[in-house]
């Protein structure tokens, strides 16, 4: 029989002791009665009494049982829609392939969860930056340790270049729920438009620690980390990080994918400066093969293939 891997991570947060009881017992019930505890998640190992919360940093396992994986997937789901804030990311993988995932979050009619849920719809549609702020200031104001609606103002403020607010949201964010990758991410953002490089590379190896490979913001972390990097003149860990990147197969739904010219150039540019002409040499090349035109064009790659060539020369 087939084993393949299963990754859980993420929290679902419950609000109160009472809440926090009464899903812990459905959970158990659940478990026993209605799966007959085919289950790969212990209640005694993930609920937490002390932040009325289903907690799961990461756990990985191995199973050749679709049928404990889906009951798994069902009953967080259904813990879940008894939550006031938080989510749950899960994934069924072979061989690194991703088989399926699942993003798992509350879906009422609890206020914190609808306000949050529309604010964070509304973060992601140019010109109604100031809709999202009021909802998700809402969703905290209905729960204060909603530190996903933190994240998402954060991210809200950091559109609209209120840098103070948004490391102010991000850095709450953080304080409530520091083992998840956003708010690290995107204080690095704020971070990084204001050219402060050692702080972006700080929180970007957080988002990165926080985070695993099969998600986009772990390779968007390193890129950005390179990025700032190659800002420090830091050229030989610029360098690593960029190999590791340009290593990586993405598709075309992929948000690191319209950056590949871009980090092949970088990549090249490292190499230079480290006097590997001839690695830089098949990175630029490399360059001009991958898609778009995204930060980078064609003239940019063939004059950096030409001062190359220049400094080969000269030397």
């Amino acid at each position: 029989m087939e084993t393949f891997k299963t990754i859980f991570s993420g929290r679902l947060e419950f609000g109160n002791q009472k809440s926090f009881e009464k899903v812990y017992k459905l959970f158990q019930q659940r478990f026993e009665n209605y799966y007959k505890s085919e289950v790969l998640l212990k209640g005694e190992e993930i609920f937490k009494e002390e932040s009325h919360a289903v907690d799961i940093p990461r756990f990985i396992t191995q199973t050749n049982s679709d049928k404990a994986w889906q009951n798994t997937v069902n009953l967080l789901d259904y813990i879940a829609q008894y939550a006031i804030a938080g989510e749950m990311s899960v994934w069924k993988t072979d061989n690194g392939k991703v088989l399926q995932h699942k993003i798992i979050e509350p879906d009422t009619d609890k206020v914190a969860v609808q306000a949050y849920r529309m604010g964070r719809d509304l973060a992601n549609e140019a010109g109604r930056e100031v809709e999202a702020m009021d909802a998700l200031s809402k969703a905290i104001e209905k729960y204060e340790r909603h530190a996903k609606a933190y994240e998402r103002r954060g991210f809200v403020n950091y559109l609209l270049k209120n840098f103070s607010d948004a490391i102010r949201d991000y850095s709450k964010s953080i304080d409530l729920y520091p083992a998840t990758s956003e708010p690290y991410f995107g204080r690095a953002l704020v971070y990084l438009s204001q050219h402060d490089w050692t702080k972006s590379i700080i929180d970007l190896n957080e988002a990165i620690s926080c985070a695993i490979p099969l998600q986009p913001i772990y390779w968007q972390s390193r890129r950005l980390k390179a990025e700032a990097l190659m800002e420090l003149h830091e050229f030989e860990q610029a360098e690593k990080e960029l190999k590791l990147f340009n290593a990586r197969v993405f598709t075309k739904d992929n948000p690191n994918y319209k950056y590949q010219k871009r980090t092949h150039f970088l990549q090249g540019q490292a190499l230079m400066a480290l006097k590997q002409h001839e690695a830089a040499k098949n990175a630029f090349v490399k360059a001009l093969q991958m898609p778009g035109n995204y930060q980078v064009s064609d003239d940019d790659i063939q004059a950096a293939l030409q001062g190359l060539t220049d400094t080969v020369v000269a030397c």
